[in-house]
């Protein structure tokens, strides 16, 4: 694969760790490993990680802390959740935390591979210039927004959402269309959107007076500017 990516895997149990490290390093990926959360946290924020393999159960720090403090730190490395916790709740949890992506253990490395594609697909540098819609601004470059000034990070699929909400604004985007975005050739699944959304407006509309991200009932969302 090139160019190569780093590559960092939390994962406390040595075997699944090793598997995959050996079937990501034979195809090309650098990579890195930690065996619990709390080390895992400090390579995360020391290193330059295309993308973070995060296992959920962790000792020393689980990893929806360690996801969560890594986003709160405006980290926005795209993370690849893996769980034996198979429930939808659990799932939702993740992405509220900031998970990109979601496996449940058992799984194919081919799959996980192919789940890491993705994200770096997604996490590269996009060209052109920002969008904005009234006060918002989205740089796709560095994946950060500002509104009235304020500096807001994102994580890869916030990011996601909000640059297709401001490509097509005011004009409403599907559930269907905004899933697409967010999970490519992947069965998309719209309560992990929802908590995608929740998430994003926390991030751009709570602070404010004003809220720029509206819902269309049945359908879908839509962005629209401060006097809309």
């Amino acid at each position: 694969m090139t160019p190569t990516a780093n590559v960092l895997i939390v994962e406390d149990q040595h075997d699944i760790a090793a598997n995959i490290w050996d079937f990501l390093e034979r195809r090309g990926y650098e990579v890195d490993h930690a065996a619990d959360g709390a080390s895992g946290l400090m390579h995360a924020m020391r290193g330059n990680f295309d993308v973070i393999v995060l296992d959920l159960g962790l000792p020393r720090l689980d990893g929806l802390d360690l996801c969560r403090r890594l986003r709160e730190a405006g980290r926005g490395t795209p993370v690849l959740m893996l769980t034996a916790r198979d429930t939808l709740d659990d799932k939702l949890k993740g992405f509220a935390e900031g998970a990109d992506d979601y496996m449940v253990k058992p799984f194919e490395l081919k799959e996980l591979e192919a789940r890491i594609r993705a994200l770096l697909r997604h996490a590269r540098p996009a060209t052109g210039a920002a969008l904005a819609v009234g006060e918002l601004c989205f740089d796709p470059a560095s994946m950060i927004a500002t509104r009235a000034g304020r500096s807001i990070p994102l994580t890869r699929a916030q990011a996601a959402i909000l640059e297709l909400l401001l490509r097509r604004a005011p004009g409403v985007v599907t559930q269907h269309a905004l899933m697409e975005q967010v999970w490519p050739r992947q069965d998309g699944d719209a309560r992990a959107l929802h908590t995608h959304i929740y998430e994003l407006r926390v991030l751009v509309d709570k602070p404010f007076d004003r809220g720029l991200i509206q819902t269309v009932h049945g359908i879908g969302y839509r962005l629209v500017g401060g006097d809309a």
